[in-house]
């Protein structure tokens, strides 16, 4: 990660000029991620050399359109080390990926009154799929409580698991306290009280090495745009034996191995829940991304992002009138929220803008967790493997002036 300028100089976007004489400062890679020429130009050589459907046609492009689409499918289960390619299914998005579980998974095996376990700290993506279900089938959701210092309450975990709860549901990394929850501990937990686990793991796969395997975690979810790639795509990975029993999301297209009057026989693996053209040149675009972060290598990234989010928490801290959320000394991700006395993040985020700075302002699809600490919103800075020290020091004079602008 010494060749930080080498490596912004792969991403066209982080060249730019908000306006004459001010560059671009991204700081809200936690939202989306910014993308680097290889993804930019793999799915542009997708569109004027492959662009055909996929899986049905026999002619050449249809075939090289497959085996681009298939390829990208590898690398991703490789990446997560998946047992198997087909235990990684193709979705738009983390959010439709719980969604796929909850709806697949929890419409055929859950039941009036079983409990399906959450955080206080989830993104709405693993919330609001679980009310949708307790609303319509009668499950009950129970909450493992977020502390004063933005950890979970592990204590209240192991108690809440004496409930034998089905399944176990919760971020890997939070994206406003950048909270890296154990994992592994906790799958191992749920596990002996009988529960299934699913990670949201959007905030992580980005960030540092996932083995799905080590962890041992039933399902895993996380978007190709928050690790340099396109949006509009995603990933559930799932263990084959619970994915063969689960029933389809979709139907349509391609999800079928048979169709008659009276019925359908559904496909095999992984294609049982990818119905109709998928996003197929997005699917390019997630395999160069991968391929651009193994380049790179996650531990690399990591221990880069460790140090600039030490390097940012250290002058926040010390900025009079700002309140930091998350734990000080916890090896956190690569996100910190905060407050500015007396100034709404709105203000403090627009005003940073004016100089290029580019921040979130609200409370980033999780509202619950901002009840919990009594406040409506907050400023959020979050850093990438393209994150320079000189681009934490121009946020630091940026939130200076907008407290000497607002007295």
């Amino acid at each position: 990660m010494n060749e930080i300028t080498r490596i912004r100089s792969d991403f066209p976007i982080l060249q730019r000029e908000i306006k004459p004489g001010v560059p671009l400062i991204y700081l809200d890679s936690a939202a989306t991620s910014q993308k680097p020429s290889l993804v930019l130009d793999s799915m542009s050589e997708y569109y004027a050399r492959h662009n055909a459907n996929i899986h049905r046609g026999v002619h050449t492009l249809a075939e090289e359109a497959t085996e681009l689409y298939e390829a990208a499918r590898g690398k991703i289960s490789k990446f997560i080390h998946a047992r198997s390619h087909t235990e990684v299914i193709y979705t738009r998005n983390t959010t439709e990926a719980i969604n796929l579980v909850a709806y697949s998974w929890g419409r055929k095996f859950l039941k009036p009154g079983d409990i399906v376990l959450l955080t206080e700290m989830e993104h709405h993506s693993n919330l609001v799929p679980w009310h949708i279900l307790r609303d319509s089938i009668g499950i009950e959701l129970k909450f493992i409580p977020v502390t004063a210092d933005g950890l979970l309450d592990m204590a209240e975990y192991e108690k809440l698991l004496q409930l034998e709860p089905k399944l176990v549901s919760f971020t890997h990394a939070s994206n406003v306290l950048g909270t890296i929850n154990p994992v592994q501990e906790m799958a191992r937990s749920a596990h002996r009280a009988g529960a299934l686990v699913l990670v949201d793991g959007a905030q992580s796969v980005p960030h540092f090495s996932v083995d799905v395997q080590q962890l041992d975690v039933d399902f895993y979810a996380f978007s190709a745009h928050k690790m340099l790639g396109p949006t509009g795509i995603g990933a559930l990975y799932g263990k084959r034996e619970l994915l063969e029993k689960m029933q389809p999301f979709m139907g349509g297209g391609d999800m079928i191995r048979e169709v008659r009057l009276e019925g359908f026989t559904a496909n095999e693996l992984p294609y049982k829940f990818e119905a109709g053209t998928p996003a197929i040149a997005e699917a390019v675009g997630f395999g160069s991304a991968v391929d651009y972060l193994t380049q790179i290598g996650m531990d690399a990234i990591h221990q880069h992002e460790l140090e600039i989010t030490k390097y940012a928490y250290s002058l926040l801290m010390n900025l009079p009138g700002v309140t930091l959320f998350g734990h000080e000394k916890q090896k956190r991700g690569g996100v910190i929220a905060f407050e500015v006395a007396g100034i709404h993040p709105h203000d403090v985020a627009q005003l940073l803008d004016s100089d290029g700075i580019a921040v979130r302002a609200g409370h980033h699809c999780a509202m619950p967790l901002h009840q919990k600490f009594g406040i409506p919103a907050t400023t959020r800075a979050s850093f990438y493997m393209y994150t320079e020290k000189s681009e934490i020091d121009k946020l630091i004079l940026g939130l200076k002036k907008v407290q000497k602008l607002f007295g």
